[in-house]
């Protein structure tokens, strides 16, 4: 049976996130909503796909929240000559004693930065699969569990720029939720040049791996009703019956959505999850497992929109309890 959850650690965990949030916003300058779809990511434990062009500050954002998480950090840049072992790691012949040992690789972390991912091909790629979904890696045959919490916060580049490669669909789906990172208003661009050629604060370590796995315990006690789920299951539904999408929503994107709306409440202060929390989580979650007919592949904005759409024709309907 699940343990019930009590008022008070739903406070302190909010108040603990909004400590996150505040130790991350000394270095990123922007809003706050990439930071709270980190946190949110984190909680569900899910992994983060960050999209933008070039110098609106993925990596800075990235480097900054895992530093902020006090968890072991490796980074990997992915390039077009990278290989799966580079990442996962592979048995060396030791000259001394004729014998061989795993040489890890870097994905034996609580945190990979994974940054421009698509600037390798898809057997690269892949690398990760089996690690975003099982928590383990098989080397030649050997099976190898991954540190817990196990997060990828991945960058990459959108993919018609030069020298890009698609993700392969299995391993978007991977990703719980994907961030869309545009150009900063006026406002903090000022900020930012203000900043520049001054030291930046250094993002001191505010949590620890034993503090981020109670947090998920948290968010995985948080009550979301079975009309909630419905909703949630109605809205993935839609996506797969629209005239536009070759490739709906997944079941795995289903169990992702109702993940994050109770990770959205624990950031909210609640113990349970509300058809708003689905609403404020669903385009991140939803739209990047989305598969267009071609002459839309091109809009950058079709995806969202077919969620949205979503929201707006798939009513949320409370059923009515027994007295």
């Amino acid at each position: 049976m699940t343990q019930a959850m009590q008022p008070s650690e739903v406070e302190a965990a909010r108040e603990r996130l909004g400590e996150l949030r505040r130790q991350v916003g000394r270095v990123f300058v922007g809003e706050p909503g990439p930071i709270d779809l980190l946190s949110i990511a984190l909680l569900s434990r899910g992994h983060v796909l960050l999209e933008g062009v070039p110098g609106v500050a993925k990596t800075t954002l990235v480097k900054a929240f895992a530093a902020a998480l006090g968890c072991t950090v490796r980074r990997v840049q992915f390039t077009p000559d990278l290989l799966p072992a580079d990442i996962t790691g592979t048995y060396v012949l030791s000259p001394r004693d004729g014998t061989f040992s795993l040489r890890a690789g870097p994905i034996f972390t609580n945190v990979l930065l994974a940054d421009e991912i698509n600037r390798a091909p898809a057997k690269t790629q892949s690398a990760l699969l089996e690690a975003m979904q099982e928590r383990q890696v098989t080397i030649e045959g050997d099976r190898f569990e991954l540190p817990d919490p196990f997060f990828v916060l991945a960058t990459q580049n959108p993919v018609d720029l030069e020298g890009t490669y698609p993700l392969p669909e299995a391993q978007i789906d991977r990703f719980l939720v994907r961030v869309r990172m545009g150009y900063p208003n006026p406002r903090d661009e000022l900020a930012m040049l203000k900043a520049h050629g001054v030291a930046a604060p250094e993002v001191q370590p505010i949590l620890a791996a034993q503090d981020v796995l109670r947090l998920q315990s948290v968010a995985a006690r948080v009550h979301i009703e079975d009309d909630v789920l419905e909703y949630c299951v109605g809205l993935v539904a839609f996506t797969r019956t629209h005239g536009r999408v070759v490739l709906g929503a997944s079941p795995r994107a289903a169990l992702g959505l109702a993940r994050a709306a109770k990770a959205a409440a624990v950031l909210a202060g609640r113990a349970y999850a509300t058809p708003d929390d689905v609403r404020g989580v669903a385009v991140s979650v939803l739209a990047h497992r989305l598969v267009l007919v071609p002459e839309l592949e091109g809009d950058p904005k079709a995806r969202g929109g077919i969620v949205d759409e979503a929201l707006a024709k798939v009513g949320y309907r409370r059923a009515a309890r027994p007295a």
